[in-house]
């Protein structure tokens, strides 16, 4: 056949067939690769069969379910961790003033908080986040595993967003106390 690509070839009516549905036969087998066994229909023999593709193992439950089953556990133990992280800092969080006092000793830093008060509500900001981050991770963390998708990666995604949510929480009242984060800035200097 002669022509462009959906045009008519020259004395013919029909249009171009575009996917094959006018072809003979023969065209058909030469596009699909497969021999010609009317010879065999005229003569009566039987045609010899096609090798068959080699038979596939199915896959066992067991190991279908394997990588599920280490998703779970690694998820479960990765809200584990972060619930004891969560249980361990919610009540040093609580009480700020005595958090930034053991922070400056550990840093080996001579300073005070010029308004504590002003600095405690930073701190149970800074625990209400931690506690809701882990309920909110956790709960789509079950969710997901219960529609049967990946779930591991939700505890580290968010412990890394609300740990770093909670910190700036509280950093912010020792960064606004001028005389602690002059002190800070020069030790760091």
């Amino acid at each position: 056949m002669t022509g462009v690509e959906g045009t008519a070839p020259a004395g013919d009516a029909r249009p171009r067939p575009q996917y094959g549905e006018y072809a003979s036969p023969e065209e058909q087998r030469a596009r699909i690769k497969q021999p010609d066994v009317t010879w065999a229909l005229e003569t009566g023999e039987a045609v010899a069969e096609a090798p068959a593709a080699p038979a596939t193992a199915l896959p066992d439950a067991a190991t279908g379910s394997r990588p599920r089953m280490i998703d779970r556990i690694v998820t479960f133990a990765l809200l584990v961790y972060g619930l004891i992280n969560v249980v361990s800092i919610v009540p040093a969080l609580w009480g700020y003033v005595a958090y930034a006092q053991t922070m400056f000793d550990m840093l080996g830093v001579e300073a005070t908080l010029t308004d504590p008060e002003a600095a405690k509500p930073w701190g149970m900001a800074a625990a209400l986040v931690q506690i809701f981050g882990w309920l909110i991770t956790a709960a789509l963390s079950w969710a997901r595993m219960r529609r049967g998708r990946l779930s591991w990666w939700i505890p580290l995604v968010g412990g890394i967003v609300f740990t770093f949510i909670s910190a700036t929480l509280v950093l912010v009242p020792l960064m606004n106390d001028p005389a602690v984060r002059d002190i800070l800035v020069g030790s760091l200097g």
